[in-house]
């Protein structure tokens, strides 16, 4: 009965009503439709003048809305040239690095091209191996290290579940509270890392993988322990090479001269970098320079999180992970580099800014920022004052604290 009252409606002749409706160029998704039927029979006719009217009011509306499609149809289409031109150009970079540059590595990385080719980002597929060799491993580590120095974090970790926090490491001479402190601040931080990835939280596919690594690292380097920051820096790491690999590359990175003076709080030297920093940052804006200085907004305050965490945790991943690209190239120049890239694409909004809106904006950066107008930004700035380079500028304000530690006669007139 029920295919048969189906097959009666189909058969049955369409309305008038229906007749008007498939007839129109333009079906709308509204009841403005309804303008060009008739009214019903117990309602009186509308004036000729009136439905007229209502006639070119939704002939205008018809238009529009093609006008709107159109319009829409040309947008969709020029993304998917553009996403498929970015695809073309990703492939093409791909084979670049894995058919010239990587095989002969030590030959090419320097080169103009190469370096041309950097700039543009890395290709995801082919990162993580040229961050290992930029980055490189003058520490000698080995997977077997990595391997010890996990076992023994696993140890740490079990003992410590078994409350046994009261004896010294016999290896180290490092109070056991402090490993404590480390490995609880270890487990608080990975929940609070990349949180909307929901990757690295526990239960997450990389969860273990990070947890492993920044327990390791307290291990190889009991002297330094698990600073805030740290996380971050492994997590992407982890999101572009295996487990062994990541912690060879991270213990490298944090070994550097400049995230060495940040992860052990070396305050002197910390100020140094700041002091360098400030150098190029009224060379290159002058003008929100001395806004900052006026309105006593110091590096530091911003300056911090950006270089703790390589931008990675202030800026969108994607962007993040080609600011690192450059970093692997051009070492710690680049980090400040890049902040007074930042700094130059919001100067004309951060110098009509006080202090606290300021310091709010920077510690809070935009989510969407672009990475052509961030990278654009970053060219303009010259790494250069008074015929000095940032390596020049900052070993000169390292001489001059020496001295000033020393007590130098010539200093104090």
């Amino acid at each position: 009965m029920e295919y048969e009252d189906k097959v009666g409606k189909l058969s049955r002749p369409p309305s008038p009503k229906q007749n008007v409706r498939k007839n129109l160029d333009f079906e709308p998704l509204s009841t403005t439709a309804l303008i060009l039927e008739d009214r019903p029979a117990n309602l009186p006719a509308k004036p000729a003048e009136e439905a007229q009217k209502h006639r070119q009011q939704y002939e205008e509306m018809v238009v529009q809305a093609k006008k709107r499609e159109l319009k829409e149809a040309q947008r969709r289409k020029k993304q998917l040239e553009e996403r498929c031109k970015v695809e073309e150009s990703i492939g093409n970079a791909v084979l670049t690095w894995n058919n010239e540059i990587l095989p002969n590595w030590e030959t090419m990385w320097c080169s103009r091209k190469v370096r041309d080719l950097w700039w543009q980002g890395i290709p995801p597929s082919v990162r993580g191996k040229v961050w290992s060799l930029a980055i490189g491993n003058e520490l000698n580590i080995t997977h077997e290290l990595f391997d010890i120095c996990l076992a023994r974090a696993k140890e740490r970790w079990r003992t410590l579940s078994m409350g046994g926090s009261e004896v010294e490491n016999e290896d180290t001479g490092f109070p056991a509270a402090d490993r404590e402190a480390s490995l609880e601040l270890i487990k608080l931080d990975i929940s609070r890392t990349f949180p909307s990835l929901c990757i690295f939280q526990q239960g997450g596919p990389y969860h273990d993988m990070l947890h492993s690594i920044l327990g390791a690292y307290t291990c190889y380097r009991p002297d330094v322990g698990y600073v805030q920051g740290m996380s971050f820096i492994a997590a992407v790491l982890i999101l572009n090479l295996d487990t062994a690999d990541a912690f060879i590359a991270f213990s490298n990175l944090l070994n550097k001269p400049c995230q060495m003076a940040f992860f052990r709080v070396d305050h002197g030297l910390m100020l140094t970098y700041f002091a360098a920093f400030e150098v190029f940052f009224e060379e290159n804006l002058p003008k929100l320079f001395a806004h900052f200085k006026k309105n006593n907004l110091t590096p530091d305050i911003y300056l911090i999180d950006w270089i703790f965490t390589l931008y990675s945790k202030s800026l969108p991943l994607d962007l993040a992970c080609r600011i690192w690209d450059v970093f692997c190239r051009d070492g710690e120049e680049f980090l400040f580099r890049t902040a007074l890239g930042i700094l130059k694409l919001f100067e004309d909004i951060l110098t009509r800014m006080d202090f606290i809106h300021s310091a709010q904006f920077l510690t809070r950066l935009p989510e969407d920022l672009p990475a052509d107008e961030v990278f654009a930004a970053i060219a303009t700035v010259q790494m250069q004052s008074r015929n000095k380079k940032w390596a020049q500028v900052l070993a000169a304000l390292q001489k001059d604290n020496r001295e000033m530690e020393k007590g130098s006669p010539s200093l104090r007139h």
